[in-house]
Order: C-alpha cells, then structure tokens, then sequence
C-alpha cells in the first residue's frame, strides 16, 4: 500500500478501506471505518508495522468529517490497534499479533436500521430530530457556558446530583407551570439523559416484566423497542385524526399498566389528542390505577393557533408522568431531558434514580440552567417558533413540483413533513435510494406495527432554510422517483 500520510492518493484496493460507506446501516460512519481496519489487520491485509492513511487523506477520500475519521482512529489507538508516531504518520502497532479473521453474524432482514438521526457524524438535507442549528445562539450559549466554567468550585467537580441540579429543576418547574400549564414542585423534576434513560426510569420504577403498555400505531419506534427488552408487552393501538384510539385499548388490554401517547402532535402523524380521548385516557388510568406517559417532545412548535395545554395540566388523579427534553428546542448534543412525577412517587423515583443513574454533566446543566434564568430560553422558543413556520411554508412551497407523485399533508404543527406517494410506490424503497445519494427520509411504514397507513416519507424542514433549497432538494427526489 502506498504511503497517504501526505495525503496523496493511494491504492487501497485489496483492503477496501476507502470504499464507500453505507449509508443507511445500522453502525454509525466511525464504527464502519473502525471496523474495517480491524477486519483488515485481523485477515493479514494490513500487517504489523504498515503505515496507514492519514485521517487528513481518509477525510477526502470518504468525503466524511474530518471528525469522524479521528475518532475511529482514537479508538483504533486506544484498542491497541494503531500507534501514531507524529509526523511519520500512523502505524499498525509493530507488536500486534492479528488474530483469526471476524465473522459477521448476518442479522434478520426484518430489523429495521438504527435511523440516522442517532448517528453523531450525520447532518442530513431533510434530516429529523434535529432543530434550525443555523439559528441557535452560539455566542449567548458560550459566554453563558464560559462563566459557568469560571464560577465552578471543588464542590462543583464531584459526583453530579443524581435527580439533577436543584437550580436546573427549578428553572424547568416554573417554565412548565407557565408555558404548559403543570403546576409541579422542583422536587417532582428528574434530570435525565433522554427519551429511552426517561422511558427505563419509569419502566423501572412503576412497571413489571408481563405488564401490557399501549403505544400508538403507528408511533415512534424507540419505545416499543424499549419496552420489548425490559419485558413490557407493546399493545398497538390504532391513531386516526382525533389521536390514539383509547375505546380499542380498553377492549383489547384493559389491564394494561402503561400508554405512552404524543398528545400534543402525534409521532408521526402529527394530530394532536382531542379533549373527549384525553378525558377517556385519564379516566381509564384513574379506573385501573395504570399510568399515562405523555412524551411532550415538540409541543412548543404549533403554527396554527397557541400550543395546546399538556395532558398532565388535567390530571387530577396523579397518574401522568409527563416527559420533555431540551433536543428539539436547543439541541441534541446536550443530551438532556426531564421527567415530571406525581408528588405520591417522588421518592420512588428518587430510589429507582439512585441505583440507575449517573448524573449528567453538572456544567451542562448549569449552562442550561443560566440559559433559562436569564431568559434566553423562551426567547429562543418564540423565534424558533416563528423561523419554523417560515421554513414549513418555504419547504412546502419548494416541494410543490413533486406533485401527483408525493402529496403533503396538512399538518398544525411540530417539526417534520409527511409526503404521501401516491400509487403504490414504496416509501422503504425510496428512503433507501434518497440515503444512498444523500438526502434524509425515514419511511412511515417502518413506524407502523398493524396499522396499514400507507407509504408516505418523513422529512424534517428545519434545516432546510429557503424555498429554493426545498426546490433543488425536491428535483433530487424527483430524479430518484
């Protein structure tokens, strides 16, 4: 193999290293590369002592991050794999002794691939979960963040607070009380790391393995995952224009301990639950003493009308759990959320945190905190709430061209599209085609467990910051159908 650490071309052909990656696998882009060059010195095409190339030369060869190429060679180096030795470049350890070669173990073609919006290295035309990046105040985040650095104390650099920062716990309390009607003390607010860490406490703490959970159908496909592992049973219930179908859970698992809903715009479908089944959801959980979890996790972004009030503001019974996270207003890399208890479960949780969680950050969570103290944090909803509108309509417009082959729905809110193929068409087949030339999609049938609803893709528009930028992504699509 010829020498790339000055970043010239270099035959790499009997290895396939700087083959393309794949998209739409399940590993993330680091972890393909990291394996590759595993594979590679335990078969014997790379042998102790070879020079590899350089992240600079992998970076343009791939056309990745420069990023993410450092961080499979850091793992690579940490594993013992490579040795760097400066401006020589980066060797296979010289004292390695590759072992037998691995073997793959093929995995059922029914399981769906992690989507991309959990790969770190992955920033997507159409992208979903992830909020207007472009839009997010930096420079007020880092001067917030720098003080908070300078202010820290010995007492600040020990074990975090397991349920949270109290400040942090405060600050969300009293703008849920505001903004989405909860009247909770600081007490009943959990800090936790996100959905699935959220969705495990409660699991956890209130739930046993047998125990029957309604989930929507279609509806967000982390939870049912979630659940099947800890051995809750997912009953799928049907979600038609008024939310989840509560008259269908009562008839088919009435004793069903949990139902996890998305009150506020449906994931995926964006409906929002009408006050008669959030009536019917309440009473079924006050009748069988069951447990409501209300994942809230765009319910700041509706552009038709105010936000609608959160299911726990009507809960007179002490049966929701509301769940909310900082992902989609500020951004995910924070990996913060919170989860809002019943005061009769507090120090449940507070048992169930104590032996399953670490703590986050606590200089994440005092940034946060700040953040929110001073204000900036409605400031920035209100703007986003307005910049996201704009970028629907403009996302909307700049589709238009795809018509009769992919239609776009009405939608009150939240912060993606759905674009239903007409004809028969599949949305699978499709979303795999856009991966491969770079455009994000997922398929709602892959959100979809009985419930038929019909091949449709889900794009984000947040990102996508004019109409002559949907234009030009929407001839890509348009080409790919």
């Amino acid at each position: 193999m010829k020498d790339v650490s000055n970043g010239t071309p270099a035959d790499r052909g009997n290895t396939g290293l700087a083959s393309p990656l794949d998209p739409a696998g399940a590993e993330p882009y680091y972890r393909q590369i990291y394996e590759r060059f595993r594979d590679a010195i335990a078969s014997g095409l790379l042998k102790p002592g070879d020079r590899v190339p350089s992240a600079r030369a992998l970076t343009l060869e791939l056309g990745l991050a420069r990023g993410t190429i450092d961080t499979a060679y850091s793992l690579l180096s940490a594993e013992g794999y490579f040795e760097g030795r400066g401006q020589a470049g980066t060797f296979v350890t010289p004292s390695l002794k590759p072992g037998a070669p691995i073997v793959r173990v093929k995995t059922s073609v029914n399981l769906v691939p992690a989507p991309t919006s959990f790969r770190p290295d992955s920033i997507l035309p159409f992208q979903m979960g992830l909020p207007a990046l472009d839009a997010f105040p930096r420079k007020t985040w880092a001067r917030i963040g720098a003080r908070c650095a300078r202010a820290m104390q010995p007492s600040s650099m020990v074990h975090p607070p397991v349920h949270g920062l109290p400040e942090l716990r405060a600050q969300i309390a009293a703008y849920l009380r505001v903004s989405r009607g909860i009247n909770c003390l600081p007490a009943q607010v959990f800090v936790t790391s996100g959905y699935r860490h959220t969705l495990s406490l409660i699991a956890h703490a209130l739930l046993a393995k047998g125990d029957g959970a309604w989930v929507e159908d279609p509806g967000y496909p982390p939870t049912r995952e979630l659940f099947r592992r800890m051995g809750v049973m997912p009953v799928p219930l049907p979600v038609d224009r008024d939310g989840m179908v509560v008259d269908e859970g009562i008839q088919r698992a009435p004793n069903a301990r949990v139902a996890v809903v998305t009150p506020a715009h449906q994931s995926p479908l964006s409906v929002s639950l009408s006050l008669s089944r959030r009536q019917a959801l309440l009473e079924w959980a006050r009748r069988k003493k069951a447990w409501i979890v209300e994942d809230d996790y765009d319910g700041e972004y509706r552009y038709v009308g105010r936000p609608l009030p959160a299911l726990a503001s009507l809960d007179r019974d002490g049966r929701v759990l509301y769940a909310g996270t900082f992902s989609k207003v500020l951004f995910p890399g924070l990996r913060l959320a919170y989860l809002v208890v019943p005061g009769s479960q507090v120090e449940r949780l507070e048992q169930v945190s104590r032996a399953f969680t670490g703590g986050s950050p606590e200089l994440t969570q005092a940034t946060v905190s700040a953040f929110m103290l001073e204000g900036h944090f409605a400031r920035h909803i209100q703007r986003m709430r307005k910049l996201y509108a704009e970028r629907r309509e403009a996302a909307v417009a700049g589709l238009e061209m795809l018509r009769p082959h992919l239609c776009v729905e009405d939608q009150p809110g939240g912060m993606h599209l759905i674009l239903r193929l007409a004809g028969r068409r599949s949305d699978r087949e499709l979303v795999a085609r856009m991966l491969q030339a770079g455009l994000y999609a997922e398929a709602l049938t892959d959100w979809a467990v009985k419930r038929k609803p019909g091949p449709a893709l889900l794009l984000g528009f947040t990102n996508v910051y004019s109409q002559d930028m949907a234009h030009a992504l929407g001839q890509r699509i348009l080409r790919l159908l």
